[in-house]
C-alpha cells in the first residue's frame, strides 16, 4: 500500500523553523518524498506531530 504525502497544499516554508507551515516537513523531505522508501516515509510521518511551526504574526 502506497503512503500518501502529508501535503495540505499550504506550501509556505517558515523561515525560523525551516518547516512547511502546512505539512511540517523540511524542504529536503518534501523534495525527496517520491524517492523515499516506505520506511523513510513512515519515519517522516511519525515525527510530524513533534514538530511545531509558529503561527504567522499578524499586524
Amino acid at each position: 500500500m502506497a503512503i500518501d504525502s502529508p501535503c495540505t497544499r499550504v506550501c509556505v516554508i517558515d523561515p525560523a523553523s525551516g518547516l512547511c507551515r502546512g505539512c511540517r516537513r523540511t524542504i529536503e523531505e518534501i523534495a525527496s518524498w517520491t524517492r523515499l522508501t516506505e520506511a523513510g516515509r513512515r519515519a517522516v510521518l511519525a515525527d510530524l506531530p513533534n514538530r511545531l511551526v509558529r503561527p504567522k504574526a499578524e499586524g
